[in-house]
């Protein structure tokens, strides 16, 4: 168990929105005793690309099922959403979900990801979690373009207890950048968490600065950032792969905090997710405290994904 897991239960409660909306819509088309044939498997394929599984993993999903049931693995229609939740945790290799951490000195976390998304309640909730486990932590407000950020960034390092290193509203982000890994260096830290801006007047000046941190970043700590994190706004749905496929156009993203999984019925983008980009979730947030997020596990997640509403009642 790490420092960010939730048991079971607890994500079945917080996934109540997409638990009940899979469950309502898989339960009338699998009704008890109906057989398995064209009919039904057309029907299913429609009801998983309607709760944001995603096309791909549908299609997969749908072959991987009319394969079983020509060889005769299975035969009724209870027995396909077992079938269906083994063959998702399938998806999902132990090491994709592992934070990468530097083999010495501080680890340093990049987070990216557009206004709005929960970026720097997730920033938070992650620093949060590692200084409650002994880690020393700094955050670092390189969003200077909106003072909004800096200050929400700095009440939240009082409200946690952890340090922050900022400028002034306008200053040079990679200047902060460069501060920070300083600081962290020269305080002994172990984690160094640095926030970005996530809109500028264009696309390429967006992309072109968080190149620029990275490059700052990596100049300063050899071999930093260790772990460039992805927050996505789960309640965005197929929009949120959008915004992954713009970001990683600029910056190597090696994980994707999924936020706001608590307020939606459309969880189900975490498979698409993985599918479609082949970018590890590690993180979900699943509320508005500092101690509502979690690390992704794959078998936790497609049970509480799959149980029945009735279930968290």
């Amino acid at each position: 168990m790490g420092i960010f897991s939730k048991t079971a239960e607890y994500l079945k409660e917080r996934l109540g929105k997409t638990r009940d909306k899979i469950s309502s819509s898989l339960s009338a088309v699998l009704s008890l005793g109906r057989k398995i044939d064209d009919e039904l498997l057309n029907e299913l394929e429609e009801t998983l690309i309607s709760d944001d599984i995603g096309v791909e993993t549908t299609e997969r999903l749908i072959t991987e099922l009319r394969e079983a049931y020509r060889s005769r693995k299975i035969s009724k229609s209870e027995e396909v959403i077992p079938f269906l939740k083994e063959q998702i945790k399938n998806y999902w290799p132990p090491e994709d979900r592992q934070l990468h951490t530097a083999p010495s000195g501080p680890t340093v976390i990049l987070v990216a990801g557009v206004n709005g998304t929960g970026k720097t309640t997730s920033i938070a909730k992650l620093a949060y979690i590692f200084n409650r486990n002994g880690k020393k932590v700094i955050v670092a407000a390189c969003d200077t373009f909106r003072a909004a950020a800096v200050e929400q960034l700095t009440i939240w390092a009082d409200r946690i207890g952890v340090q922050i290193v900022k400028h002034q509203a306008g200053s040079d982000p990679a200047a902060v950048a460069f501060d920070a890994c300083e600081a962290a260096l020269a305080r002994g830290t172990d984690i160094l968490i640095l926030d970005t801006a996530g809109r500028l007047h264009t696309k390429k000046d967006l992309m072109l600065q968080l190149t620029k941190i990275r490059d700052v970043v990596t100049k300063k700590m050899p071999g930093a950032p260790h772990e460039v994190l992805l927050v996505l706004d789960a309640t965005t749905g197929q929009n949120a792969i959008s915004q992954a496929q713009l970001f990683t156009e600029a910056i190597n993203v090696t994980g994707i905090v999924l936020a706001k999984l608590d307020g939606t019925a459309r969880g189900g983008i975490v498979i698409a997710i993985k599918e479609k980009l082949d970018i590890p979730v590690k993180f979900v947030g699943l509320g508005e405290k500092p101690e509502d997020i979690a690390e992704f596990d794959p078998a936790n997640f497609v049970e509480a994904l799959f149980a029945p509403a009735s279930q968290s009642k």
